[in-house]
């Protein structure tokens, strides 16, 4: 039996850890979104995790999409389905919120008290797909764009219709929603709302890998067609591209009105690891020491790397001068700034132009200041946080 000191230090302990991973958030389903047809992969209904605001921040909403790729054929959705990226079954009953989402003034300056939403991903399409039929062989429902109508109508029922702030943001896969679905969100909420749309980590970038193939072209083909997302795909796009085309930011945000701000490591992990130097493209493994931890990279590693990053230089300057995109591209080998801590706000977070990413996007939602940098190339910043990975971290898309 446990004594009461024992039971005191299970008690701090377990304080200790929910406040290093910040505020618990309990999980909402949409149910009414079933008989609609918005539903995860399996079938299930969507889910969201909502902190209400306070004080100054009652009237302003912050939605934050959630990432984890996408599903381009039958066998591989299946095996999502039995998944928290495919069912909302399978996804915990609370959520830790922190960084971008956190409650605390000290580690989320800007957004702390305002409503923080977490909307959860399931539809493997970057809610984009809509087919009507379901194989009843499989029971796959490619349902991604009613999800994200289903719990954007939800939200505006409880609170956002009177928002005066709004910023649609998301990692990944989320990031590459919040472009896709920036201007829709705008259209949903009154005129003299202040609506901008951050994307982090989802600027994923139209070249060949290390082989020389359009691995990453063939993939968003086969993610586009098998979830019919054509028809949810800006139009300002596909009416001038193929469909696919129009799933890489770089042809699509230019036309975005809304303003944007794209967040994104010139040498983002994710990419280096799918985009790049995919497995199908390095069968030999070659790659996979530099993949795992960039100080293992061979010189002629990093020569290939340093080319990624001035194509996708090119793409993010290609989109035109602004003036109200936004604009923080570091020189770190990462993936998703907004939703670890010390990588958005804290003592030794990233900075450029001696501005951390949390004030940067801060600075601009509330129009204090447009920032715009690039970083120089690495491994010039010292304040980057490069990820190091084990072989059996996050396996390939």
């Amino acid at each position: 039996m446990i004594n009461f000191n024992q039971w005191l230090v299970l008690v701090v302990c377990s304080l200790a850890i929910l406040k290093a991973e910040g505020l618990l958030v309990n999980i909402t389903f949409v149910r009414n979104a079933v008989a609609k047809g918005a539903v995860c992969l399996d079938g299930s209904p969507p889910a969201y995790h909502l902190d209400r605001g306070s004080g100054t921040g009652i009237n302003s909403w912050l939605i934050q999409l959630e990432g984890g790729g996408w599903c381009h054929n039958v066998t591989n959705c299946i095996s999502r389905m039995h998944t928290k990226l495919g069912s909302s079954k399978k996804m915990v009953e609370n959520l830790a919120f922190s960084a971008i989402l956190s409650n605390k003034e000290q580690r989320n300056p800007d957004f702390y008290n305002w409503n923080r939403v977490k909307v959860r991903y399931c539809d493997g399409s970057s809610f984009t797909g809509d087919v009507k039929t379901v194989n009843p062989a499989t029971n796959l429902h490619f349902r991604g764009a009613r999800v994200w109508l289903a719990v954007m109508r939800e939200l505006l029922a409880k609170g956002m219709r009177n928002a005066e702030n709004a910023v649609l943001s998301g990692c990944s896969a989320g990031g590459l929603a919040s472009l896709m679905h920036c201007d829709s969100f705008r259209a949903l909420l009154p005129m003299g709302t202040n609506v901008k749309c951050l994307s982090d980590a989802g600027f994923f970038l139209n070249t060949r890998d290390v082989s020389g193939a359009q691995y990453i072209k063939s993939y968003f083909n086969d993610v586009v067609t098998l979830h019919g997302s054509a028809k949810n795909l800006p139009r300002s796009c596909t009416s001038r591209l193929t469909p696919a085309m129009c799933f890489f930011p770089q042809y699509v945000a230019r036309q975005i009105r809304t303003p944007v701000f794209v967040l994104n490591a010139a040498y983002d992990s994710w990419q280096i690891k799918n985009i790049l130097a995919p497995r199908a493209a390095d069968p030999d493994g070659k790659w996979q020491s530099c993949q795992l931890d960039i100080k293992n990279c061979q010189r002629s590693q990093l020569k290939v790397m340093q080319d990624f990053r001035l194509e996708f230089l090119s793409a993010v300057i290609g989109l035109g001068r602004s003036a109200s995109r936004g604009m923080f591209i570091d020189s770190c080998y990462t993936h998703c700034q907004t939703e670890t801590q010390t990588s958005w706000f804290w003592q030794d977070s990233p900075i450029l132009n001696r501005t951390t990413i949390a004030k940067a996007v801060g600075d601009w939602v509330y129009d204090r200041k447009l920032f715009q940098k690039i970083d120089c190339p690495y491994p010039c910043n010292p304040t980057c946080h490069h990820r190091v990975f084990t072989p059996q971290d996050a396996p390939p898309i």
